[in-house]
């Protein structure tokens, strides 16, 4: 199935989409974690999902490095 016509990703596919490691991304989804992952997550059962709109939302709002 493609990804792109997927409504929920999993940590390591969400990991994949965004560019990141997943142990980032749990990381981040510990409790009491110094910096939490920013992107909401659901609990579908024991499962971890990500809504694919929510990554998107998540990327645009990430700035651009100006360099000098």
């Amino acid at each position: 199935m493609d990804k792109t016509k997927k409504r929920f990703l999993s940590v390591k596919e969400a990991a994949e989409y965004l560019g990141l490691s997943p142990r980032t991304i749990y990381n981040g989804l510990t409790r009491n974690t110094e910096k939490p992952f920013p992107v909401k997550h659901k609990k579908l059962g024991k499962l971890i999902k990500f809504e694919i709109q929510d990554l998107n939302e998540y990327a645009d709002s990430i700035p651009y490095h100006k360099s000098n």
